[in-house]
């Protein structure tokens, strides 16, 4: 492509920039109206606005602080010094022509008049501001702190045209001159021409000026200007031959854009778009592309999830033996919404169909009841089933919670870990492959390949997001196609589930089992420590327990932060010493962890010290009361799970959230919210908005699709009339050869675009 070489090449690439399509996608982030450029004369203090200048002068200074100013001192054409305002003409817009913009911009008064007068007009006595002058009044100042790069790379030169874009306020080391403050900036041109010649309208003119402008993120040196006249070239050379992507019968269903005009558009807009409009991507040009996005992963989940519901598995039945065994293991009548959740997934399971569903519910709202259920319907029915937990403690908690639970039943219930002694391992794995093993639950060593089943027909995958996708589908193909349950506590926005789980049959338990009493939530600081350990006392004393986490193990040399075994030690000794104090942390030994936790359950421990390795799977009734310390260094979902393991029995509990100083917005965001709901879909949402969808799970292989202009919290409204309409198109065709042709376009991108979203 003109005018990417080699070095540019590798630099677009490092964006994943690799193909003319990816420029064309690589859109811009915001825009600015330079059809109506401000003139320094009209500026006011507060406003936020873009002028054209001519540089002056520039500089690094330091200040008797020791802290470098790059100080630069430029004139627009407010100012009759340097000529009247620019006043280019719009190009056309859309997708340009091969002979590219034509745009007029004014030709320059005489340069040599307007050097020679710079000093004189705007001498040091203007530049410090130790006078006034006429044309003082159309100088701005901008200035960069510790921008010592804008003066080696020598960036800005006297008599460069330059815009500047920011807040502009009153300089106070001038005398009536306003200034910008870190301002956005783009060089329109690098020098003046010589006294003869002409400025003459050009394309790469036309599209910095007189046109509301695209600004791109920059890619590495690329910037803005760069960007734009590559793009600019990328439309221009291909004209109307961009093909369509979308079905047109669902492109003309809803109304949307042709891709061409669509792409066009949204990087040089018509002179009729708003800029509000622009700025909130609602334009018809970027709905077309936000839409286009959602509908391709929509349509893909769609087909995904009608080829499994072709594929036979195995279909269970609901006999007189299932109701009386799951009568005799329910500790609790069953909330309204585990009733509701367990029809869903039973109906599944009698279908000669396998069964794809999330089960979804915040912590303690008895998820794991619900699936032992499910298990109890497939081993009634001659199957196994596999249970796979991200760590060995959960692992081991589920193990014991389950074998306690089936023990009226006399079922085969076993433990597959890493940690096991090699030994009894291999016996277990003969008894699994020889069906002796009625559940099975494990790690990551349940996917190891020497681990057969006689007929698994099961699987349940919990805190499912911590799991690679590969991980999941190994352990699905140990069985001919059996069904399929994955469940997380960590409960996932609206948004979210449409994308990630949008060929997932979902149930969600909203409702904590009965007798539950709501957690209070109190925000502390550092002056509070005292009282806090003075609260863990008095309730210690009264026949109660507690957890006290920490976020290390050990004291780290770069982070101030109290660590677990020092404070364990600190907290024994110096704080409660009347009290039985134990120490849990991931480090830990098996066995050792297993001790821990049994001697905690059993009320020989008083207070635990831990880790987040509580987070999930240790459930003690009796522990009412939790201080997380450094609370400020958790996230929203981790301070939740936390929160999650008090409040589990009767009692009255209380999370304790002792911070420190000094902290972030977003910091003390997360933590009013914590003290404002327990509400975990609430605090999903929030986390959603905090964090982003890329960071909302903490890692790229949950199997979020990257959306290269959709935008999972803006745009949720395009998104679920997207997947509503792709939904609608692959069950309901215009034409069969119109799906098999979008089917068979969608495959070539979907591993590429969107990478394994998830597999089973």
């Amino acid at each position: 492509m003109k005018g990417v070489g080699p070095a540019r090449a590798e630099l677009l690439a490092s964006r994943g920039i690799q193909t003319v399509e990816d420029l064309l996608y690589y859109t811009p982030f915001r825009y600015e109206d330079r059809t109506r450029i401000s003139r320094v004369l009209d500026l006011l203090p507060g406003q936020t606005a873009t002028v054209l200048a001519k540089v002056l002068t520039c500089g690094l200074t330091k200040t008797r602080g020791g802290t470098y100013i790059y100080d630069l001192a430029a004139v627009d054409a407010s100012d009759s010094a340097v000529g009247s305002p620019p006043a280019a003409q719009r190009p056309e817009t859309g997708a340009p022509s091969d002979g590219g913009p034509s745009a007029g911009v004014p030709a320059r008064q005489d340069p040599s008049r307007a050097n020679s007068g710079l000093r004189s007009e705007f001498g040091l006595s203007a530049l410090r501001g130790g006078g006034r002058s006429r044309h003082s009044k159309g100088m701005i100042r901008c200035k960069w702190f510790n921008a010592v790069y804008l003066e080696k790379a020598k960036v800005f030169r006297p008599g460069q045209t330059v815009f500047f874009y920011g807040k502009v306020d009153r300089d106070p080391y001038g005398t009536g001159n306003f200034q910008i403050i870190q301002p956005q900036f783009e060089i329109v041109q690098e020098s003046e021409p010589g006294p003869e010649s002409e400025v003459k309208p050009s394309a790469e003119a036309s599209l910095q000026i007189g046109r509301m402008v695209p600004i791109y993120q920059s890619v590495g040196t690329l910037g803005s200007r760069v960007l734009r006249r590559l793009v600019w070239g990328a439309l221009a050379s291909l004209g109307r031959q961009i093909p369509e992507c979308l079905p047109e019968s669902v492109r003309v269903k809803n109304k949307l854009m042709d891709r061409a005009s669509a792409l066009g558009q949204t990087h040089f807009p018509d002179q009729e778009q708003r800029l509000e409009d622009l700025c909130q991507f609602r334009t018809p040009a970027q709905v077309r592309l936000i839409f286009e996005e959602f509908f391709n992963v929509g349509a893909g989940l769609a087909l995904k999830r009608r080829k499994a519901k072709s594929v036979p598995g195995v279909q269970f039945g609901v006999t007189e033996n299932v109701r009386q065994a799951i009568k005799k293991i329910l500790p609790f009548h069953p909330t309204a919404a585990q009733k509701r959740a367990l029809k869903e997934i039973v109906d599944d399971m009698r279908s000669p169909h396998p069964m794809n569903r999330l089960l979804q519910g915040d912590v303690g709202s008895g998820k794991t009841i619900v699936a032992v259920q499910a298990a109890i319907v497939a081993i009634e029915g001659g199957c196994q089933v596999a249970l796979m937990a991200p760590t060995e403690i959960l692992a081991m908690q589920h193990y014991f919670y389950i074998k306690q639970l089936l023990r009226p039943l006399s079922y085969q219930v076993d433990v597959l870990t890493s940690a096991r002694k090699a030994s009894e391992k291999a016996k277990l794995k003969q008894r699994i492959a020889a069906g002796v093993v009625n559940l099975v639950v494990g790690t990551h060593a349940l996917i190891e390949g020497d681990v057969e089943f006689a007929r698994l027909g099961l699987v349940v995958v919990d805190e499912q997001h911590r799991f690679g996708v590969l991980q999941r589908y190994k352990l699905i193909r140990k069985g001919p196609a059996p069904h399929v349950l994955v469940m997380t506590a960590t409960p996932i926005p609206r948004t979210l589930a449409l994308t990630l789980y949008g060929d997932l049959d979902y149930s969600v338990i909203d409702e904590l089992p009965p007798n539950r009493t709501p957690i209070e939530t109190r925000l502390l600081g550092e002056q509070d420590r005292t009282r806090a350990f003075e609260f863990i006392r008095a309730k210690v004393r009264s026949g109660e327990q507690a957890y006290v986490v920490y976020p290390l193990v050990e004291e780290s040399d770069k982070l101030e932060l109290r660590a677990a075994e020092r404070m364990y030690e600190q907290l024994t000794h110096n704080v409660f010493p009347e009290f039985r104090v134990g120490l849990l942390h991931g480090r830990l030994p098996s066995e050792e962890k297993e001790r821990v936790m049994q001697q905690f359950k059993a009320g020989e421990l008083h207070i635990l010290v831990s880790t987040t390795v509580v987070e999930v799977g240790v459930d003690v009734p009796n522990a009412t009361v939790m201080l997380i310390e450094h609370a400020e260094r958790f996230g929203l979902a981790p301070l939740h799970q936390l929160r999650g393991r008090i409040g589990r029995g009767r009692g009255k509990s209380t999370c304790l959230l002792l911070a420190g100083e000094p902290r972030t917005e977003v910091a003390d965001e997360r933590l009013c919210t914590l003290t404002q709901t327990t509400d975990g879909f609430r605090i999903a949402e929030v986390d959603l908005k905090l964090r982003g969808p890329g960071d909302f799970f903490g890692t790229r292989q949950a199997g979020i699709p990257a959306f290269r202009i959709a935008n999972l919290l803006r745009d949720q409204q395009i998104l679920e009339w997207a997947k509503r309409e792709a939904f609608e198109f692959v069950e309901r065709p215009a034409s069969r050869e119109e799906l098999e042709d979008f089917a068979q376009s969608l495959r070539k991108v979907w591993r590429q675009r969107y990478g394994l979203a998830r597999v089973g």
